[in-house]
């Protein structure tokens, strides 16, 4: 039996989008157009504009190709027991307004200070009751282990690269604490972001979906997986089939296979583009999931979504 990962069925174009970043409509460098412009100068066909409690569906450069996500970020922060800096933090990514979007243009979302995950849900209830697929946001910079965000409800994905965490504070660079939950059964997909703030924390990482270039269909395809996330390698190809996982990518040095019941299996060697790890070779593992990761010649990353056996 075949079972291939959503992001590599059908005949869609794999678009290039980006999923968070900021502007000078709250803590970015860069004025919105000029973000836009920039991000379609690295062939992006997709971007959210997802400044700090501040909703925007609005296209600041239309001469572009690029179709605006609408959306915003939510961020909240907590002291866990007394002890130190914690936070939430969650982009939001919605439908058009007359799709039913419960959000408004330029609406500001008033901050509210909450100290648990239990307490930090009604939150999220609201914003998907809103119609808005919800991101949790750079765990490691967050200083939230997946104890701490492990039974929030309703999130479609967690940033398993965020740039910006990366460049500033050599965090959240390679999908920590993403097996914890898969592990636990919690089926949640990884996203490479850059929450751009500073104008070279752009487009260092980004989502490639099988989709067609309008709103409606690109959030479609981001809630059931159709895709992969990149900081530079091409996947072609991820699938089981008799016993086998396989990998198909553009060349790299370094391609791992991950599932939490599992030692990361890797293979080494230059030029890769075509692996298998066969998957009933130790029958006692009994894999629940299994994921892949690529590695090119100038360490950078490239990571499927999961393909869940169970």
């Amino acid at each position: 039996m075949l079972i291939r990962q959503t992001a590599f069925e059908g005949s869609e174009k794999l678009l290039k989008g980006g999923l968070h970043c900021h502007t000078t409509r709250s803590d970015g460098r860069g004025d919105p157009a000029e973000v836009i412009r920039l991000h379609a100068k690295n062939g992006y066909d997709f971007l959210a504009l997802t400044d700090h409690r501040f909703y925007n569906y609005e296209n600041f450069a239309p001469e572009t190709a690029v179709t605006i996500i609408p959306g915003m970020e939510y961020d909240n922060t907590f002291e866990a027991n007394g002890y130190g800096f914690r936070c939430f933090h969650s982009v939001c990514i919605g439908p058009a307004k007359e799709d039913g979007n419960g959000f408004s243009q330029d609406e500001r979302v008033a901050y509210d200070k909450v100290f648990t995950q239990e307490d930090y849900q009604p939150i999220l209830d609201d914003i998907h009751a809103k119609k808005n697929l919800t991101i949790y946001c750079h765990p490691e910079w967050s200083s939230t282990p997946a104890r701490y965000f492990e039974k929030l409800k309703g999130n479609f994905a967690m940033e398993i690269w965020n740039s910006g965490c990366v460049l500033s504070n050599d965090m959240d660079m390679d999908a920590a604490y993403w097996d914890e939950l898969l592990g636990q059964g919690i089926k949640i997909y990884g996203v490479a972001t850059d929450d751009g703030h500073s104008m070279s924390h752009h487009c260092n990482g980004w989502v490639r979906v099988r989709a067609e270039n309008k709103i409606s269909s690109i959030l479609e395809a981001l809630e059931n997986g159709a895709f992969y996330s990149s900081c530079g390698p091409e996947i072609y190809d991820f699938y089981v089939e008799d016993g086998y996982a396989h990998v198909k990518c553009s060349p790299a040095c370094k391609i791992r296979f991950h599932s939490d019941r599992h030692p990361t299996a890797i293979f080494r060697g230059e030029g890769l583009t075509d692996e298998k790890l066969n998957l009933e070779s130790r029958a006692s593992m009994k894999y629940d999931y299994i994921r892949a990761v690529v590695i090119d010649a100038q360490g950078r990353y490239a990571w499927t979504n999961p393909i869940f056996l169970k």
